[in-house]
């Protein structure tokens, strides 16, 4: 029971999703002028993956260490699971995890090294006290979720324009299902004084700011299937559209935390189905790599 609660803290079920991200991203996106088969094989590229999981799996864990009183009124059945593990494992595995992901950073560049650790640093500082602060909270915790993608962007040293169009979309994605969670836990962040947006203004400001978050979605997907070549995955932009309309109104229509989950829920696929729609780009870069098929 400890494995599968300690599974519960790392979040397990997540960690799969977001090596499939980084690398698809890497293949599709970061690195498209390189062969699929030379991106997977690229041992310093499964370093930075293997180190930002590990860093995530950490900042989880700290996430979880700060907020299991939070977490007893807004997942009491998660947080009796996550209770099995006591508090100070949490911690030991928690500077396990990042000892050995700067460690293993430092195999690949100092420079590796020192952006993994000030990303630790980020993600403990968000856990420790700006999580608790409306809109510093939610925009960190967005940035936190995109910036190991930056790291393999440094990595890859290709900076194109459609790069962060596509880190635009997903980073508002991303600030929205923040924003609906903050709607979700609102008893548990009164309980314990977490000054989210709906605490310190109320639920109608924060479904506005939602409101405007989702209408702006429109400008990266606009540049994004205008500007650049996005191949098929235009698709799922315009399927994310429609999504988003419906989210919106039934956004409007939710009162209840049953709801909220399931808006927060929705989202969640939303940014799934993202990360396997990558593929749709130009899936013959999986087997001759962009600069090939312009021969």
């Amino acid at each position: 029971m400890k494995i599968l609660s300690l599974f519960s803290v790392v979040r397990g079920y997540n960690i799969p999703i977001i090596v499939l991200a980084q690398y698809l991203s890497s293949i599709f996106i970061l690195a498209p002028e390189r062969r699929a088969l030379d991106v997977i094989l690229d041992w310093r590229l499964f370093i930075l993956v293997f180190v930002s999981t590990l860093v995530i799996a950490s900042g989880y864990i700290i996430n979880n260490f700060y907020d299991s009183e939070k977490d007893l009124i807004n997942r009491p059945r998660k947080s009796m699971l996550d209770r099995l593990i006591s508090q100070k494992t949490k911690l030991q595995v928690y500077f396990g995890l990042n000892f050995l992901a700067a460690v293993l950073a430092f195999i690949i560049s100092w420079r590796a090294a020192f952006f993994y650790s000030v990303y630790i640093f980020l993600i403990w500082f968000y856990s420790h006290k700006l999580k608790k602060y409306p809109i510093v909270g939610n925009l960190t915790a967005s940035l936190l979720a995109v910036l190991p993608f930056f790291g393999i962007l440094m990595y890859f040293k290709n900076f194109y324009h459609v790069i962060f169009a596509h880190a635009g979309f997903l980073f508002l994605l991303i600030l929205i299902r923040e924003m609906i969670k903050d709607l979700e836990n609102i008893k548990g962040d009164m309980a314990n004084n977490y000054q989210t947006i709906p605490v310190r203004f109320g639920e109608q400001i924060s479904k506005y700011i939602i409101t405007l978050l989702t209408l702006s979605t429109i400008i990266p997907v606009y540049i994004l299937v205008d500007k650049f070549n996005v191949g098929y995955m235009d698709v799922y932009f315009y399927v994310s559209l429609i999504v988003l309309i419906s989210f919106l109104i039934k956004l409007w229509k939710s009162n209840e935390h049953s709801e909220y989950v399931h808006l927060h829920n929705a989202l969640k696929i939303l940014i799934v189905a993202g990360v396997f729609s990558i593929v749709l780009i130009e899936p013959m870069v999986l087997i001759h790599g962009r600069n090939l098929l312009k021969f």
